[in-house]
C-alpha cells in the first residue's frame, strides 16, 4: 500500500473512506488466502492445539452433529488464515494511520504497537504451555471420584474454549501498556500505584473472577498471579516513564 503524504490530514472525507476501503479489501484478501493455505494444515494445527487434552488418559474427542468436523476444520483454517495474514493487516493499518500522526506521536506508536503485540503473544504462550494443561486436567478430573464417569469433549466446545482462553490471557497482558500510557499522560503516578497495592490486588482478584473463562478458583488464581506480577513491573517501569515526563515538561518550560 502506497503511503499517503503528510498533507493527508486535509484530504476530503471521501478519499479517507476510499483509503480505508482499500485497507479492508487488502486485509480481507490476505485472510482469504491465508485461510485457503490453512485448510491444508488444519488437521495438523488442530492436533497440535488439542495436545493439552489428547495427552491426558481416558479423554476422547467426540462430534455431536454431522457438520461438526467440517465446521471445526473451517474454524481452524480461518484461525490459521488470520494468523498468517496478521503481518499484512498490521502493515495496512500502520500505513493508513501513520501519515496522520505527528513525529512525537509516531515515536510512541513505534514503542506501543510492538510491545503490545509481544505482550499478547507472551500471554497466549503462558496460557497454552503452562496454564491450559494444568487447568484442563483440573477441570476434567475435578469431582470425578464422586461418580464414575468418562469425560468426553467435543471439538467445537474445546476450540471455542481455547480461543477464549488464549484471547483473555493475551488481553490481560496488556495491563502494563495501559498503566504506562496513563502514567505518561499524567492521569496516574507510580507512587499512587505503589500506595494502592492492596486495592490493586483486590481489584485484580475480582477482575480475574469476572473475565476467567471458567468459574473454578484454580484457573482464576492462575490468571490473577500474572496480572499482579505485571502490575508490579508496571510500577517500576512507571518510575522511568514519570522521570522522562518530568524532564520533558521541564525542558518545555525552559
Amino acid at each position: 500500500m502506497r503511503r499517503r503524504s503528510r498533507g493527508d490530514g486535509n484530504m476530503p472525507l471521501l478519499e479517507h473512506v476510499l483509503a480505508l476501503r482499500k485497507v479492508l479489501v487488502i486485509a480481507a484478501y490476505a485472510i482469504a488466502i491465508g485461510t485457503v493455505l490453512g485448510w491444508f494444515f488444519s488437521d495438523q494445527t488442530f492436533a497440535y492445539l488439542a495436545h493439552p487434552v489428547t495427552r491426558l488418559k481416558n479423554i476422547t474427542f467426540i462430534t455431536t452433529t454431522p457438520m461438526e468436523p467440517m465446521l471445526v476444520k473451517l474454524k481452524v483454517s480461518l484461525l490459521v488464515g488470520v494468523t498468517l495474514a496478521l503481518p499484512v493487516i498490521l502493515w495496512q493499518v500502520w500505513a493508513f494511520i501513520l501519515p496522520a500522526l505527528k513525529q512525537n506521536e509516531r515515536k510512541y506508536l513505534y514503542l506501543v504497537v510492538p510491545s503490545s503485540l509481544l505482550l499478547f503473544i507472551c500471554g497466549a504462550a503462558l496460557c497454552f504451555f503452562v496454564v491450559l494443561p494444568v487447568g484442563i486436567k483440573f477441570l476434567l478430573y475435578a469431582g470425578g471420584g464422586a461418580v464414575q464417569s468418562t469425560p468426553f469433549v467435543t471439538k467445537t466446545s474445546y476450540l471455542g474454549f481455547l480461543i477464549t482462553f488464549l484471547g483473555t490471557f493475551g488481553l490481560v497482558f496488556q495491563l502494563p501498556i495501559v498503566l504506562l500510557i496513563l502514567i505518561r499522560i499524567g492521569l496516574l503516578s507510580p507512587r499512587t500505584l505503589a500506595k494502592k497495592r492492596r486495592w490493586a490486588l483486590l481489584i485484580i482478584i475480582i477482575l480475574a473472577a469476572i473475565i476467567s473463562p471458567t468459574p473454578d478458583l484454580f484457573t482464576q488464581f492462575l490468571m490473577a498471579a500474572p496480572m499482579y506480577l505485571l502490575f508490579e513491573i508496571s510500577i517500576w517501569l512507571g518510575y522511568i516513564v514519570a522521570r522522562k515526563r518530568a524532564k520533558a515538561l521541564a525542558a518545555s518550560e525552559n
